[in-house]
């Protein structure tokens, strides 16, 4: 292992909650989509304009009218999140074990830089992170694998020299497309959700896992 790519939300935070709730407001409260909140995480994936377009069709929303809908939605996921904004269990002493390693790392997110900034800058830690990919600068967001080959890219590294930290099925599906390897962590997702997923190493609750200290030494 050469390089860590981490997803962010439900990955480095456990945010998930804040972010199904904040799409459950814009989607169904002020759109009318007709979706439970187990349906409005199910579609809860990719670009937040790909959200849009899955739920209620092409050229519903005009481009302005989608971006202005993926900031408000994220205004309000920050809003409700921000209290709680924490690392999750263990994650701060990882980084910095990886990084006293000379391990690079780098974010790998269909999450909006306006996102990325608010867990990197709010958690002190872009320190440890050497690279950033957000939805901005793929074409093609999760499963397609362009966000983790990107960020391999950006680090030097070859996909197969990186180890993947996810933690939704769509996200392991990207990185068995680009052939990496992947830590799964039980933030969002049951085991079973990711049925048939042949790159799994090992499923996670946090960052205490001692798993961990063995993947470092290797």
């Amino acid at each position: 292992m050469k390089a860590i790519l981490f997803d962010l939300n439900g990955t480095m935070i456990d945010d998930m909650r804040y972010h199904t709730e904040a799409w459950y407001r814009i989607l169904v409260d002020e759109h009318g989509a007709d979706l439970s909140m187990e349906e409005v995480k199910k579609e809860m994936y990719g670009k937040n304009q790909e959200v849009l377009e899955r739920v209620f069709g092409e050229n519903h929303f005009t481009a302005e009218e989608m971006e202005a809908l993926s900031i408000g939605k994220e205004k309000q996921y920050q809003e409700a999140f921000r209290p709680h904004l924490k690392l999750i269990e263990g994650l701060d002493r990882f980084l910095e074990k990886a990084h006293k390693q000379g391990i690079k790392m780098a974010v790998a997110s269909a999450a909006i830089p306006f996102n990325i900034d608010f867990v990197l800058d709010g958690l002190d830690i872009r320190k440890y992170i050497s690279a950033v990919v957000s939805a901005d600068d793929v074409k093609r967001s999760k499963p397609d694998p362009e966000t983790f080959v990107m960020a391999a890219e950006k680090l030097g590294v070859q996909p197969e020299d990186c180890i993947v930290f996810e933690d939704n099925p769509k996200g392991v599906e990207s990185a068995l497309n680009g052939g990496m390897k992947v830590v799964v962590i039980k933030t969002a997702h049951e085991e079973h959700e990711f049925e048939g997923l042949s790159n799994i190493l090992r499923f996670i609750d946090d960052y205490n896992d001692p798993y961990l200290e063995d993947l470092l030494r290797n």
